[in-house]
């Protein structure tokens, strides 16, 4: 875990969510920014325990994220604090699936107008940004790369 944090900080990133070691506990490097779509931080990330879902299922990567500024391809859906308990980030695409261009995200933040839910799908949090009831806002500056694998 110690090690991950340090190759994490080394990189640049903002805020590391590890879990896995301890299941959706926040792990901030000091001085590093709560997310916040509005200022642009970045996307909060998990390993390898799952990192995100895909379809309803859980997937998971094995590498730190690397930021890559207003370079996304596929659509990766980020909540922030609030969300309910057990949301991880959606993805829209996933290893095998057409489309998957190895982990190259184009970061969505989603945010609540009503009492969170657990999302699991990008077909999910499509129907909740159409219902009203959540606010997929597109933040360019917190794309980033990391392979996942089912």
């Amino acid at each position: 875990m110690y090690r991950i944090f340090r190759v994490a900080r080394a990189a640049g990133l903002g805020v590391l969510v590890a879990a896995g070691c301890a299941p959706d506990a926040p792990v901030r490097p000091s001085g590093a920014l709560s997310f916040d779509a509005a200022a642009a931080s970045r996307p909060p990330f998990v390993f390898p325990a799952g990192c995100c879902y895909y379809q309803g299922r859980i997937v998971r990567t094995v590498v730190p994220p690397a930021s890559d500024p207003q370079a996304g391809i596929d659509n990766f859906y980020g909540f922030p604090a609030g969300a309910t308990a057990g949301q991880k980030g959606v993805v829209g695409v996933a290893p095998g699936a057409a489309g998957y261009h190895g982990g190259h995200w184009k970061f969505f933040a989603v945010t609540w107008n009503v009492t969170p839910y657990l999302l699991t799908s990008e077909t999910a949090v499509l129907a909740a940004a159409a219902a009203g009831v959540a606010t997929v806002t597109r933040v360019p500056d917190n794309d980033f790369k990391c392979p996942i694998q089912p």
